[in-house]
């Protein structure tokens, strides 16, 4: 059984003040609790000390783009608390294949060797799953269990930085969640999902990775090496 130690949350940087607040009220007292029975039963991904991956490599005033998913991948060895990325050496999942497809016609790069997105990360691409956790092969058996509640803050407070962030919606799911981005100094950009089942429909020649990084270029930061 895992220990109560391994929920309980340190970012080590500066989100850990602006969700302090979250971390204490209800819904999320009862999300803990509902994740450490889920932990104690079965396989649940990530690992539980990945819940937080993406907001522990990516600080709050480092983000420049959000990148929003539903929630993690739900076979073994997939999921590593990053929104599509995988860890090196694990076949990449059909969306993650068309984003990286998309990402070298857009930016005619060289093709990527491997899956895991922690660079980007590291250059200030929050890859925020709305939902964190998933019980094996079960997408989205965890949600409506307060994720939700707790990743709107999350976008809240990105929505109001004063330095421009670019928010990448790809999906209906995705783009439900944009309604939270209300500031104008932002740059919302909006696709079908990368799957197989809607690439196609205009995910395909979307030009994001391209697009935001002229954004950036323009509000003088620094783009994003995809």
């Amino acid at each position: 059984m895992k220990g109560v130690h391994e929920f309980m949350v340190r970012l080590a940087n500066d989100w850990d003040e602006l969700l302090r607040d979250e971390f204490a009220k209800d819904y999320y007292l009862r999300l803990r609790s509902f994740l450490k029975q889920e932990y104690a039963r079965g396989d649940v991904y990530p690992q539980a000390q990945d819940i937080y991956a993406a907001l522990r490599a990516t600080p709050y005033e480092k983000t420049k783009v959000v990148l929003l998913g539903q929630d993690p991948y739900h076979g073994p060895g997939q999921a590593h608390g990053f929104a599509f990325s995988v860890p090196k050496g694990v076949p990449l999942p059909p969306s993650l294949r068309n984003i990286l497809q998309e990402l070298q016609a857009d930016l005619r790069c060289e093709p990527r060797s491997h899956g895991c997105l922690e660079d980007w990360a590291r250059q200030g691409v929050l890859l925020l799953n709305a939902v964190l956790t998933v019980r094996a092969s079960a997408p989205t058996v965890h949600a409506r269990q307060g994720w939700e509640q707790f990743t709107d803050r999350v976008v809240e407070l990105l929505n109001a930085k004063a330095v421009p962030v670019v928010f990448l919606l790809w999906g209906s799911y995705a783009q439900s969640k944009g309604s939270l981005v209300t500031d104008p100094r932002h740059l919302v950009l909006k696709a079908p999902h990368p799957s197989p089942l809607s690439a196609h429909r205009g995910f395909f020649g979307c030009r994001h990775f391209s697009r935001a990084n002229a954004f950036l270029q323009q509000t003088g930061q620094t783009p994003i090496n995809w």
